[in-house]
Order: structure tokens, then sequence, then C-alpha cells
């Protein structure tokens, strides 16, 4: 087994992504609270995981939280939407009690549905996800439960990712498909005010979202909710906060080629990454 560093006295918080998605939450972790240890794990040898199946996913993610455990991390953010719509709740309620009672597993998705009321004056919101996390339902269970009042809209958009990853932001293939998706969400309702980017791959395609939106319609994207959540959640959990260690290191691992995965990463953290490999 891999060991980054001794996990008596080395205790990062874990964040975890099928791919590179994840980097781009991790980024504003580390702008937002830097003063943590933080240790990635992408499970790019699996990836994707949106077209997988809720078996799969949940098997894979609980795979992936334990390597993290292993490594010494107390709290694991699943920085993946895939994840954290089809395996964090049975993480938390099934395994942690047996595994890790006294650790913790958090999503990306309900920081930004417990918000998004604060910003629609329509009442109606648009979602951009991969095609499993629309189907989980996650973002329309979870909006329900703080804004009964919001009708959501869904989209899949599983071209979206391929580009991405392969740097096709602007060209005419990126061109074609985001505006393929966004007139697809727009006739379900023309009332939709705001749109949540349901993936953090999306973030990188932002500017071209934006240009095929009809005016005045907001853009969230969940780096800097994540962070403030985890901000507000670290404050309201001292003793979590206090086993988090505070060198502010930054580790990466990847379940593929490190060098792949060091060339890739950039595009997504804005700065260099050097990997290395862990077997699951």
């Amino acid at each position: 087994m891999l060991i980054i560093s001794n996990p008596k006295t080395y205790s990062p918080i874990g964040v975890f992504d099928s791919g590179y998605g994840g980097l781009t939450i991790l980024k504003e972790l580390v702008q937002t609270l830097p003063q943590y240890d933080y240790l990635y794990l992408g499970d790019n040898a699996r990836a994707p995981y949106g077209s997988r199946s809720f078996d799969t996913v949940y098997e894979y993610t609980l795979q992936s939280v334990k390597a993290l455990f292993d490594q010494g991390c107390e709290l694991v953010i699943l920085a993946c939407n895939t994840a954290s719509a089809k395996a964090l709740r049975t993480i938390q309620q099934k395994d942690l009690p047996s595994i890790a009672s006294h650790k913790r597993v958090l999503g990306v998705i309900r920081p930004t549905t417990e918000i998004v009321g604060n910003y629609t004056k329509t009442k109606e919101i648009g979602i951009f996800a991969t095609s499993g996390t629309v189907t989980s339902q996650s973002y329309v269970i979870e909006i329900e439960k703080f804004f009964q009042e919001i009708q959501v809209f869904q989209e899949a958009c599983p071209m979206w990712v391929p580009l991405i990853e392969n740097n096709e932001l602007v060209g005419v293939g990126a061109n074609y498909f985001v505006e393929k998706h966004v007139q697809q969400l727009f006739s379900q309702s023309k009332n939709i005010d705001t749109v949540i980017l349901g993936c953090t791959h999306y973030p990188l395609l932002k500017p071209l979202i934006e240009k095929y939106l009809p005016e005045g319609v907001t853009v969230l994207t969940q780096g800097h909710i994540v962070a403030e959540g985890l901000r507000d959640y670290l404050v309201r959990h001292p003793e979590m906060e206090a086993r988090i260690s505070k060198t502010n290191s930054l580790n990466f691992l990847t379940t593929d080629s490190t060098e792949l995965f060091n060339s890739h990463a950039s595009l997504f953290f804005g700065q260099e990454v050097k990997s290395k490999h862990l077997s699951l």
C-alpha cells in the first residue's frame, strides 16, 4: 500500500473524483482554506463514472474513500457529482458506522442546493449534468428539501466531459454541443433564470455556455460554494477541524498513468501537478 506520509501526523482533507473534474473543486478549497493539507485521488483508470450503474459507482467510490482513509484522511469530500448522487448517502448511512464511525464523507450537491434559492427570482432553475446525475434525481430531491416552490429542469450533456478532457473548449464541436444542450434545456421552460453546472468539469466550458444562454441567466459553479460550505462545516465541527493537519501540503494520487494525469491536471487545477500512482 502506498503511504504518502505518516498517518499519525498527516491527516489531510481527502478530495475524491472519478477523474480530473474534482480538481476544480480542490483549486477553490486551496484558495479559500490554504492552511490545511489536501490529498486528491482521481480514479482515472475507471473513469468516467457518469454512465455507470448505481452499484458500480457505489463500489468504486467506497473503495476510493477507504483508500483515502488508509492515507490518514479523517474527512473526505466527494468532489464528483455522480459519486455524490449515487454513493454518498449509502456510504454515510451504511458503511461509515462500521468502518470508521469517527470519520466523515461529504458531497458537492447539497452545498449548492442549499443556496440556489438565493439566486432565482422566477423560481425555475436548470441543471446541466451527466446522465448519471440527472437519472439519480439528486438535485431535484435535494432542492425540494430546501425550496419546495422551485421547479427544476434537467439536461444531460454526455459529450461535454470528453470535449473538456480533450481540451476542445472553443472549437466547432464544443460550440455545437453546448448550443444544443442549452437550447434543449430552455425548450423545457423559457422562465429559467439560474443554471447550475452540475458536473465539476463544466466550469471550463462556462464562457461558452454563457455565450448561448439567454441574457440575464445566472450561472452557478460549485467550487466556491463547496469551499465556503466546508469552511462553515469546520466551524460547526471543531472536533473535526482539530484533527486535520495544517502544513499547507498538496498531494495527488491517480489510479492510472501519472504522466497522463499530470499532463491533463494542469488544465483543471491551473498549475503544474505531480502525482503518484495508487492501485485500488
